[in-house]
Parts: structure tokens; sequence; C-alpha cells
């Protein structure tokens, strides 16, 4: 059975540092495509970062570039999401996506909240 499952979410203050990951289970996570999207209350989910399958090619929303990375880790079967300088706008469900060649799986998602 395939799962993804994030975790690392929580309470943190402004300008403060989160890492949240996605682990797999029964997936090999690094022949997928990963998304990490993110929704706000009242707001539509929105994409956040991406990380390709086998080249690793990276794009980030103009709205956490330089703040956030994304990144595979040495497990094969979980990828991060390092994010950095939080502000309360980032408060939302972060939730972890793969998708290759018309399959797609998500996670439950993990609540971030930015508040002093």
């Amino acid at each position: 059975q395939v799962q993804l499952v994030e975790s690392g979410g929580g309470l943190v203050q402004p300008g403060g540092s989160l890492r949240l990951s996605c682990v797999a289970s029964g997936l090999p996570l690094d022949y997928y495509a990963i998304d990490w999207f993110r929704q706000a209350p009242g707001e539509e989910r929105e994409g956040v970062s991406c990380i390709s399958d086998s080249e690793g090619s990276i794009v980030y929303a103009d709205s956490v570039k330089g703040r956030f990375t994304i990144s595979r880790g040495s497990a094969k079967n979980t990828v991060y999401l390092h994010r950095n300088s939080l502000k309360p706008e980032d408060t939302a469900v972060y939730y972890c996506n793969a998708n290759r060649d018309g399959w797609d799986y998500w996670g439950k998602g993990t609540l971030v909240t930015v508040s002093s």
C-alpha cells in the first residue's frame, strides 16, 4: 500500500525555521517528481516547490524563493522542505505529492503555524 506521510509541522515564531519531511512507503520516491503544496485557511492550494525525478531539477514559487529549500534525503524514500525566515503568511497545511506517468499520490498534510 502506497503511503506518503508529512511531518515536522508545528508552531514557530516569525523569522524562525522548520524542516518538513515527506516519507514514502510502498513507493520508490526517487523515481517520482515530488511537489510541496500548501493551503492556508480560506485559500486555494498553491504549489510551493518541486524537485524532478531523475535530474533533480528544482522550482520554487516566487513567494518562497530564497527562503525554502527542497532536497532529497539519502534514504531515497524521503524528501525535505527546509524553511527559513518564516512569515505569518507561511501559515498553512503543507502537503507533499509524488507524481510520475499519470500516477499521483498525496499525503494528508502537516500544519505549520507562524505566530508570535
